[in-house]
């Protein structure tokens, strides 16, 4: 055996470089719509926090008194259910729209896409154009090259801990945090996470950008599954460029025996992850559209007509009609409508007072002075709305069951309060022996209709 061939052919290293990725600028309906994505989201992520709701912020996630705020409604731990369900909607949402339009998601709503952008533009604003930073980064150290690379550093880091401290504004009233690290008074939890927000925004918008899309996404990887022939996807027609070749304008390319494609690669320069879609459908690619603003911009120039690279389906590109209604966005349209549904109605249906019942474990049933049998239950009620509640207790399920008649049937429960209160039921002594069952009743007095019941179980020798 030939060793030394043999070693020739091993591979230097399984693992590739990381090379810099410098988007060039471009311009189009694609980029245009793009920038307004993240202008809006971003202002939804910057500006919800500061938005009023009577005493308190409209978005507040209130960890120390268990309570999420959403505008008017109020989730406390019991209700648990929902914020499941929103997680869930949220899924089969992607799940849709990934079947219907591809990596939509990724190309405009992706927080990753959305804060790279701004750091992109950041550093366009500092060190200039795709060709200038790639020139800036290849010279040496200049005082230009200093001044450069630190202005840039200084917009990266504001930004990055104005977002950390946005973020922990959804956990603590934005209005007290602010003052509070204005004068460096913040505490140590806030501190931690305006850090810790602040720095993961950084390192992936300014550093690690398209590494993240590539290696560490799981929806990258998955994404295939929810693909089939008739998803929309960023597709470059090879029947129409290929073969590639320079030419000069309103030169028929057919004549050279040339396609569409001028071979120019400003797709490839301006895609954000760095890959060729002239390769075809690549997991790196994020459906940003932004090789489809460049290459239509670039068959303007050379008088041949749009579409070169576009958004369609590949049976489309096939010449076979496409699908839009087929089993699995059928699927996935039927399941959102019923969670969505579903998740309306249990809000809808929601009672503002929460019953918890449990039986005294002191005894387990004495006699009354008048003859009768008495259990002692603890109840919690807790007002989940921003209201006071009045509301009525009464137990039925036994013949002559009823509450000590000493005892308040009506309570007073302020808004967000958790009321304890021990209840005496009383039952006469020859309706049953054992255990039965029994209910309290909670008839709310100002929504007339509405009653809430809890079971429990009744004593008696």
């Amino acid at each position: 055996m030939n060793t030394t061939l043999a070693k020739s052919t091993e591979p230097d290293s399984y693992y590739a470089k990381h090379q810099k990725v410098y988007p060039r600028e471009v311009s189009g309906r694609f980029t245009n719509l793009r920038n307004l994505s993240t202008l809006v989201l971003l202002g939804l992520y910057y500006v919800l926090p500061w938005v009023p709701w009577g005493a308190r912020q409209a978005v507040l996630f209130d960890l120390p008194a268990r309570k999420f705020y959403l505008f008017g409604l109020v989730l406390w731990p019991q209700d648990f259910i929902f914020l499941t369900w929103l997680l869930v909607l949220a899924g089969l949402t992607l799940f849709f729209a990934t079947a219907l339009g591809g990596r939509l998601w990724c190309g405009y709503a992706c927080p990753q896409t959305v804060w790279t952008e701004v750091f992109v533009q950041m550093e366009r604003f500092a060190e200039g154009g795709r060709a200038r930073q790639m020139k800036l980064d290849r010279g040496p150290w200049t005082l230009e090259k200093i001044a450069r690379k630190s202005g840039k550093q200084v917009l990266w880091i504001s930004f990055s801990l104005w977002t950390g401290l946005t973020f922990v504004g959804y956990f603590a009233p934005i209005r007290q945090l602010i003052p509070a690290a204005a004068s460096f008074d913040l505490g140590g939890w806030e501190l931690f996470w305006t850090f810790f927000y602040g720095f993961a925004t950084y390192g992936n918008a300014g550093y690690m950008r398209e590494q993240v899309c590539k290696y560490m996404c799981p929806y990258a990887r998955f994404q295939s599954a929810m693909f089939d022939r008739n998803t929309l996807v960023i597709t470059y027609d090879t029947v129409r460029g290929e073969p590639r070749g320079a030419r000069a304008r309103n030169v028929d390319p057919r004549s050279r025996g040339l396609g569409d494609c001028v071979d120019c690669t400003v797709c490839v320069q301006v895609c954000p992850t760095g890959i060729d879609i002239r390769h075809g459908l690549q997991y790196e690619c994020i459906a940003c559209a932004a090789c489809i603003d460049a290459c239509d911009e670039v068959m303007d120039k050379v008088g041949s007509p749009r579409g070169l690279i576009r958004y369609t389906t590949q049976n489309a590109l096939d010449g076979k009609p496409s699908k839009i209604l087929r089993p699995r966005v059928l699927v996935y349209a039927t399941l959102l409508s019923l969670i969505t549904a579903v998740g309306v109605v249990g809000l809808a249906l929601r009672k503002p007072v929460a019953l918890d019942v449990m039986r005294d474990r002191s005894s387990l049933y004495r006699e009354t002075t008048g003859g009768e049998i008495e259990n002692v239950f603890n109840l919690r009620l807790l007002n989940k709305s921003e209201h006071p509640q009045r509301v009525r207790l009464s137990v039925t399920g036994i013949d002559g069951v009823h509450l000590d008649p000493s005892q308040h049937d009506v309570l007073v429960i302020a808004a967000g309060d958790a009321y304890p209160v021990a209840m005496r039921v009383q039952a006469p002594p020859d309706q049953f022996h054992g255990s039965r069952s029994i209910y309290f009743h909670l008839d709310f007095l100002d929504a007339p209709g509405k009653t809430l019941v809890e079971r429990s179980r009744f004593i008696a020798p």
